[in-house]
Parts: structure tokens; sequence; C-alpha cells
């Protein structure tokens, strides 16, 4: 990847997630003191949470680039960069807490609201992917590549563990796909850019830090990547919340889009 145009945002992302490694090492998931958000009873945020997005910003900002992470206050003086850091230091954080292996950090890079660049890293399954637009994307330093399945009919779609628990994956019972709940919507992205799952796609909305870096393997391994109402993903915007993201391999985009629209109502689509 030394010949990418981002060969050294891609050095950084490594060296980030290198140092996040670290970090980890310091906590056992399971076993760890919760705090909650104000106002968000069901939000956790840990120690190690905050510990990830100091050692991100170490490794990560330098100076003319913008930075929006989940915990770190919002500066909109971002909205007046090109290039913008977006990251979640821990995604997943409910799974976290619990012990289950599906969280992850999450670096994404957004050149003029495009996200160009990612890395994620998952600890607990000790996965790491990385990639760029003009690099593609390496599974744990092996190049990869998207589901090049051209049917949804036995499909691997990775949905969201907490919208199935509250029901809102019913609608897909009969679909053709197979359906498996999981936490953390950058670690979802990041199995389908490495062709470890077909599809994942969510119509709850997200925050760029849930997904920037998740698209842009999607995008640098020639998946695809849009919003529920199949426009394309812009990020650094001033509200940083989106309605939703569908993401697979490159052939299952008309057919997963004309499933979703059959079943889910426009103005779901588009909260």
């Amino acid at each position: 990847m030394t010949s990418s145009s981002y060969a050294d945002v891609l050095q950084r992302i490594q060296a980030a997630l290198d140092a996040a490694r670290a970090v980890f090492a310091r906590f056992t998931p399971g076993e760890i003191a919760t705090e909650y958000k104000v106002g968000h009873v069901h939000d956790p945020v840990t120690e190690a949470d905050r510990a990830l997005d100091a050692v991100l910003r170490q490794n990560l900002l330098r100076d003319g680039e913008g930075w929006l992470s989940e915990e770190t206050a919002d500066n909109l003086s971002r909205l007046e960069k090109d290039r913008v850091w977006i990251v979640d230091p821990l995604d997943g954080t409910r799974e976290f807490v619990l012990g289950l292996p599906e969280f992850c950090v999450s670096v994404g890079f957004v050149e003029d609201g495009r996200p160009v660049a990612g890395g994620i890293y998952n600890p607990a399954t000790n996965q790491n992917f990385l990639g760029a637009t003009d690099t593609g994307v390496l599974y744990n330093g092996k190049p990869s590549a998207p589901s090049q399945r051209t049917s949804l009919a036995g499909a691997l779609v990775l949905a969201s563990r907490s919208e199935v628990k509250r029901g809102e994956w019913k609608r897909f019972g009969h679909a053709p796909f197979k359906i498996q709940a999981m936490g953390s919507a950058a670690y979802k992205l990041a199995l389908v850019a490495a062709g470890l799952a077909d599809i994942t796609f969510t119509l709850t909305p997200k925050h760029e830090w849930d997904v920037a870096a998740g698209a842009a393997l999607v995008n640098a391994a020639g998946g695809f990547v849009c919003k529920p109402d199949a426009s394309p993903l812009r990020c650094n915007q001033p509200d940083a919340l989106l309605p939703g993201l569908l993401a697979g391999g490159p052939f299952l985009r008309e057919e997963l889009l004309a499933t979703v629209h059959s079943l889910v109502p426009p103005r779901e689509r588009k909260r």
C-alpha cells in the first residue's frame, strides 16, 4: 500500500490500531466498570472508550485536519476541513461490557465528504481490516474482496443485534437470505468488505462514526454502500446522524434495494 496516494493516512491508521491494541490489553471484556451517558440510559461508556479516544487522536490527527469522534465533543470547525477523521474508539460497547466478541476500534478518513480510507480492528478475534479507495482492502495483511454472489438467495445478512431484539427484522422473516444478529455496525461492515458476509444493512439511524470506516472499506474492496433511499453516503455533515445504511457485494445492490423498498414504507426509509 506504499504506492497509494493515501499511504501516509494508511500508515497512521495502522499505527493507531496498533496503539489501540495495547489499550485493549489493559481491560478484560465482560469485567469492566460501566457508566451511562447523560440522558442515554441505554448508551454505556467505559474507561476504555476514553483511553482509546485519546490514543487515536494522538496517532491520527495532524494540522489542517478535522476530527469527529463519538467520545469527543463535536467541534463544527471540522466542516471547514477537506480532510476529516471520523472515529468510534469502541464500537460495540454493549458487547464489550457483556464480553461478546463483537466490538472494535473504527477509524475512518473522509476527503471532501467521501469515506476514502479506513481501518477496523477487533481485539477479541484478532481481526484487522485496512484499506483505501486506490488500494483495495487487506484482511489480516492479505488482499480480500467482497462477496461475488449474484442473488440474495442464501446470502448471509448481518443484522443489528439491538434491532433484531426489538423485532424490527420480523418483516424480513420470509426474505430469501439468512439473518445473523451481531453487535457493532463497524465490525459488520468490515466483515462484508472482506467477503466474510454478503450484506449488512440498518434502516434505523446511525451516526457517521458508526459507519464511516466500514463504508470506506466496503467501497475500497469494490462493494456497494448507500443510504436506504439509494443515495450515496456523504460524511462530515453538520448533523452526523444518518437515516441508515446498506452495504454488500457489488452484484447484490439492486435486488437488495428492491426487497427493502417492497417491505419497508418510504417514511421509515427517510426518518
